[in-house]
């Protein structure tokens, strides 16, 4: 099998040396996402719904780029800069995943980037 890396101009370009994501075989590896608006290439520091809308947002750009969807998401990571976001947290990741939603494993990050509230990354197959 060969990799293929995914590149879109619609989710924020890499800010270090990695890719958006990697499709090898049927599975795509989408890299931790943070709150960048892609139309600015700025952070996006708000609320964590507000975060974590554009994070999954960002997300969704990247799979369909990839040829797959948020319906093909077989697990997330989440990363958390306070517990405490997690039910609220919750509230905008349902809507992402309305039925049927991954596997997830969620942390309290010790620091994320920026100053970010919330990093996501997922698997997800084509």
């Amino acid at each position: 099998m060969v990799k293929k890396v995914v590149k879109t101009d619609k989710a924020p370009l890499p800010v270090g040396p990695y890719s958006q994501a990697i499709i090898y075989g049927n599975l795509v590896f989408v890299a931790g996402q943070i709150s960048i608006d892609p139309a600015t290439n700025t952070f996006v520091q708000g609320t964590i719904e507000e975060e974590a809308r554009r994070v999954l947002d960002n997300i969704k750009a990247i799979l369909e780029e990839a040829g797959s969807s948020m319906e093909q998401v077989l697990k997330t990571t989440v990363f958390l800069a306070d517990i405490e976001d997690f039910g609220k947290f919750n509230q905008v990741y349902q809507h992402y995943f309305p039925s049927h939603p991954p596997a997830r494993s969620c942390i309290q990050a010790g620091r994320l980037p920026k100053g970010m509230k919330v990093e996501v990354d997922v698997i997800a197959h084509l």
